[in-house]
C-alpha cells in the first residue's frame, strides 16, 4: 500500500489533471473504489453525465463495445468518461484492448476496475497502459500499515484512537480497509468524548470485547500468562460464532511464524523488526520478551501442534465432543 502514490493520484484528480486511462487492479479494493468514485464525481457535472458518462460491466460487455464507446467524441463537454466495472470478468480477453490503449482518445477517460487480479508486467498491454495512462496496483497492506492507516484516517476528521482500540480493530477486521472504514464512520457518528475512540466504545458498538480478543490472547501467550490465556480461550470456545476456532488458530500460527522470523534476525532494532515482521514498532518489545520464553526449537514444535489442531478443528480424526476444549488444550501444550 503506497500512500504517497495514492495521495498523488487523488491530488491530480482533485486538480482536474486527468489521464486517458486508469487501470485500477489488485486485491485491496478500498482505493480502487475511492479513485473510481473520485473520477465519477469530478470529471463531469450532472448535465454532462447524461451524454458523456458510460458505465459497463465486464460480464455484460465485450472488447469491441468498449473500444467503440471509447472512440466516441464528447458532446458539449471536454471529456467523456467510460467506466468498466468488474473488468476482471474480461481477464481472458483483456489483451484485445491493446490497439486502443496504444492510441487512446485524449477526450476519453477510460477507467478499468480490475479487482482481485493483476496484469503481468511483462505483457504488452501493461507497457501500453504505463506509457499513456496510469496503473494502480492496490495491494493488501501489512498489519502495521493498517494500524497507521486507521490513525491517519481518523486524524483527517480530527479524531484520535487509543492504541489498544486500534489493535482491536486490526485483529478483528484484518486488513479489509473498506470494512474498517465503514466501522470508523459508524464510531465517528457516535460522537465519542473528546473525539477519542477507546476500547469501551468499540466493545459497545462493534461487539469486540476489550478483554477477550485475539490481540489479548496472543499477548497473554507471549508473556507466559497461562491463566489469562485459558480464560480468553474459554471465552472463545463459548462464543465460537464471533471467534471461529480456525480464525484464532490462523492468528496464533502467524504469531509464531513471526516469532520464528524474529529469532533469525541479526538486526533486532525496532525499525528492522517492524519492517521485516510487518508489525507496529510498539510491539517489538513484546517479541523480545516472548523470544526468551519460546526458543526456535520450541516454536517449530508449536507450529506443528497448531497445524495438527487445525485439522482436528475441521473434524479430522476427532469426534464433535472432543472439540469442545480443543483451543485450551492447545494453549496448555504451547505454554507448558
Amino acid at each position: 500500500m503506497n500512500l504517497q502514490e495514492i495521495n498523488s493520484i487523488v491530488s491530480k484528480i482533485n486538480n482536474k489533471v486527468y489521464n486517458p486511462i486508469y487501470f485500477l487492479m489488485g486485491e485491496e479494493t478500498y482505493y480502487i473504489d475511492l479513485i473510481n468514485d473520485l473520477l465519477e464525481n469530478n470529471v463531469l457535472n450532472n448535465e454532462e453525465k447524461s451524454f458523456n458518462q458510460t458505465i459497463l460491466y465486464g460480464k455484460d460487455t465485450n472488447i469491441d463495445e468498449i473500444i467503440s464507446v471509447c472512440k466516441r467524441f464528447p458532446m458539449m463537454s471536454k471529456f467523456q468518461l467510460v467506466i468498466i466495472k468488474e473488468a476482471q470478468d474480461l481477464s481472458s480477453k483483456i489483451d484485445g484492448l491493446l490497439n486502443y490503449l496504444l492510441n487512446p482518445m485524449h477526450s476519453t477517460i477510460l477507467v478499468i476496475n480490475y479487482k482481485y487480479k493483476t496484469l503481468d508486467k511483462r505483457k504488452k498491454i501493461y507497457k501500453a497502459i504505463q506509457k499513456f495512462g496510469l496503473i494502480l496496483n492496490s495491494k493488501n497492506p501489512y498489519e502495521n500499515q493498517v494500524s497507521s492507516w486507521i490513525s491517519s484516517k481518523l486524524k483527517e476528521d480530527n479524531y484520535t484512537i487509543d492504541f489498544k482500540a486500534n489493535q482491536m480493530l486490526v485483529e478483528f477486521l484484518g486488513c479489509d480497509l473498506k470494512m474498517i472504514n465503514n466501522q470508523l464512520n459508524k464510531l465517528k457518528l457516535l460522537k465519542p468524548k473528546n473525539n477519542n475512540i477507546d476500547p469501551t466504545l468499540i466493545e459497545k458498538n462493534i461487539g469486540i470485547s476489550k478483554d477477550f480478543n485475539i490481540f489479548e490472547l496472543r499477548n497473554a501467550i507471549g508473556l507466559g500468562e497461562l491463566n489469562k490465556a485459558l480464560v480468553i480461550g474459554d471465552y472463545f470456545s463459548n462464543n465460537i460464532k464471533v471467534y471461529p476456532t480456525q480464525l484464532v488458530l490462523g492468528s496464533l500460527f502467524n504469531y509464531f511464524i513471526q516469532l520464528f522470523q524474529f529469532h533469525s534476525l541479526n538486526n533486532k532494532s525496532d525499525t528492522n523488526v517492524s519492517s521485516v515482521l510487518g508489525i507496529n514498532k510498539f510491539f517489538v518489545k513484546e517479541y523480545h520478551k516472548a523470544a526468551k520464553i519460546y526458543p526456535m526449537k520450541k516454536i517449530s514444535l508449536i507450529i506443528t501442534l497448531i497445524k495438527d489442531v487445525d485439522l482436528k478443528s475441521k473434524g479430522f480424526g476427532v469426534s464433535n465432543n472432543s472439540q469442545e476444549n480443543i483451543l485450551n488444550q492447545l494453549i496448555c501444550q504451547i505454554m507448558n
